[in-house]
């Protein structure tokens, strides 16, 4: 137990690996995106211009994620208040991908886009919600 948080050592280091691998992970897309291109072919009109809005607030995300992971290594409590924070971001990115991936086809462009894009918009969604399901009830006595 972690000073009257009921969690196990095991779900602090998994949570906390898995906000650091995807801080590793937005870096890596944001390198790719501007070095190699992975915008889908065809991309619709306006991908671009929705896609180069993103890298400061992902960044800024990748950041937060690899700080509360490390916090998180380190048993620090400012981890699990920055981890709920992280939580509510990976959600509304996800969710908000997958709005804009439907209302403009992203997802029937090819089979690669629809298992990227699906991928990385449930990952956000999958994470946040491990996320706030893990460090969400830190103040409750029983959790």
């Amino acid at each position: 137990m972690i000073q009257g948080l009921h969690l196990s050592p095991g779900q602090n280091t998994l949570a906390a690996l898995l906000m650091m691998a995807t801080a590793l992970g937005l870096t890596v897309f944001w390198i790719l995106f501007f070095t190699v291109g992975l915008a889908p072919n065809p991309a619709p009109e306006c991908y671009l211009v929705y896609e180069k809005s993103f890298p400061l607030p992902d960044g800024f995300l990748a950041l937060a994620l690899f700080i509360a992971g490390f916090l998180r290594l380190k048993k620090r409590r400012e981890g699990i208040t920055l981890a709920l924070a992280n939580a509510g971001a990976l959600i509304f990115l996800g969710i908000l991908d997958f709005s804009f991936n439907i209302q403009n086809a992203v997802y029937s462009v090819s089979a690669f886009d629809l298992a990227a894009n699906a991928f990385i918009n449930a990952w956000c969604v999958g994470l946040g919600l491990f996320l706030i399901k893990t460090f969400g009830c830190f103040r409750s006595p029983g959790c």
